[in-house]
């Protein structure tokens, strides 16, 4: 396969909050809901089976990592999260990439899915990128 390049569409919607043994880690700017999403660090992957067997089991427990992570920000900011959505799309960015996101019952599309139905991003201040950063690394640096 081909180096890694991260999309820049991904690039544009998210920050990096640290490299897990194979995906970034990358924390979705709109404040309004505890996002991550995990890029695989595969050049050219677009679909799960393109990765090993190995990169597969890999890519769900960094999942179940990352679903901790969401559940601790949705602490942080004292909004407890009911729902921990996955999923991989890629019907718009043609790059491997999971999305982890917490969902609260009163979070404005609910029961409705996010995908697509987000609006304009509500972008986090720079005090609070610097905390979810902090809670996401944090979090993620416990391994589970």
């Amino acid at each position: 396969m081909s180096a890694f390049v991260l999309n820049p569409a991904i690039e544009a919607v998210s920050v990096l909050a640290v490299d897990l043994a194979l995906s970034q880690a990358r924390l979705h700017r709109d404040a309004r809901f505890p996002w991550l999403m995990l890029v695989p660090r595969v050049g050219g992957a677009v679909e799960i089976d393109h990765l090993g067997a190995e990169e597969r089991l890999r890519l769900m427990d960094e999942i179940v990592r990352a679903s901790a992570a969401v559940r601790a920000l949705g602490l942080d900011v004292g909004r407890p999260v009911e729902r921990v959505n996955v999923a991989a799309l890629g019907n718009v960015t043609p790059q491997l990439h999971v999305h982890v996101l917490g969902r609260r019952f009163d979070d404005g599309l609910w029961p409705d899915p996010v995908w697509g139905r987000t609006g304009e991003i509500r972008p986090y201040d720079e005090a609070g990128l610097a905390r979810a950063l902090r809670v996401v690394r944090e979090r993620l640096a416990r391994g589970s």
